[in-house]
C-alpha cells in the first residue's frame, strides 16, 4: 500500500462514516459506530447527529476531545489533504504527512468547537426544584368528582404534563377550572382552586 492509497482510505472511511452517522441520526437508526457519539461524546449520556446534538445531558453536557465526530473529521481531512498532496504536489512524504496532520487536526477542533457550542447552548443543571409541581398552576383536564381523582394539565420547564389529581379539600372540580398544585403525593396531585388565592 502506497501512501497516497492510505490517504485516499482515511479519507473514504472518514467521510462515509461522517455521511451514514449523519444519516442513521436524522432517521434515529443506531448503526455500532453511531453508538460512538453516545460512549465518547458526552459524559452523561447526551446523543449526537453525526455532530449535531439533538439532546443534553442533565448534567451539564460536559464533551470529551475524543469522539466519533471529531475523529471522523479528522480522519477525512487526514486523508483528503495527504492524498491531494501526494498526487498533486512536490512535496516530500514527512511534509506531506505533517500538512496533513494539521489538517485533520483543525477540522476535528472546528468539529469539537461546533458540538461544544450547540451543548452549551441546550443543557443546563437541573436543579431539584426544576421537578418539583408544588406552586404551579394548571387547568383540571378531567372532572375531579368529590373525594374522587381527576387529571390536571400543567407545564414544567416549557413541557406540557398531565398528572392524576385530587382535590385538596376533598370538593369537586368541574373540567377547565385553573387550579394550584398544592402537593404532590405518590403520583397525585393535589389541588385548590386558582381564585382561593387570588382573594
Amino acid at each position: 500500500m502506497t501512501w497516497s492509497d492510505f490517504y485516499l482510505f482515511c479519507f473514504i472511511v472518514g467521510f462515509t462514516l461522517s455521511v451514514l452517522s449523519f444519516l442513521a441520526g436524522a432517521v434515529n437508526i443506531h448503526l455500532p459506530f453511531h453508538g460512538a457519539h453516545h460512549a465518547g461524546g458526552m459524559s452523561a449520556g447526551g446523543q449526537a447527529y453525526g455532530g449535531v446534538l439533538r439532546g443534553a445531558s442533565k448534567a451539564g453536557g460536559h464533551m470529551s476531545w475524543l469522539n466519533a465526530s471529531t475523529i471522523l473529521a479528522f480522519l477525512a481531512w487526514f486523508g483528503g489533504v495527504g492524498y491531494i498532496l501526494t498526487k498533486h504536489s512536490h512535496f516530500v512524504g514527512l511534509s506531506i504527512l505533517g500538512f496533513a496532520l494539521l489538517a485533520g487536526l483543525f477540522a476535528g477542533m472546528l468539529v469539537f468547537q461546533f458540538m461544544a457550542r450547540i451543548t452549551k447552548a441546550t443543557s443546563g443543571q437541573m436543579l431539584d426544584w426544576d421537578y418539583r409541581v408544588e406552586g404551579t398552576v394548571g387547568t383540571v383536564s378531567m372532572t375531579i368528582r368529590e373525594n374522587g381523582t381527576g387529571e390536571v394539565i400543567f407545564e414544567q420547564n416549557g413541557v406540557r404534563k398531565s398528572a392524576g389529581a385530587r382535590s385538596d379539600d376533598g370538593t369537586s372540580l368541574p373540567k377547565g377550572t385553573e387550579v394550584v398544585i398544592t402537593r404532590h403525593e405518590d403520583g397525585i396531585a393535589y389541588v385548590k382552586r386558582w381564585d382561593e388565592f387570588t382573594k
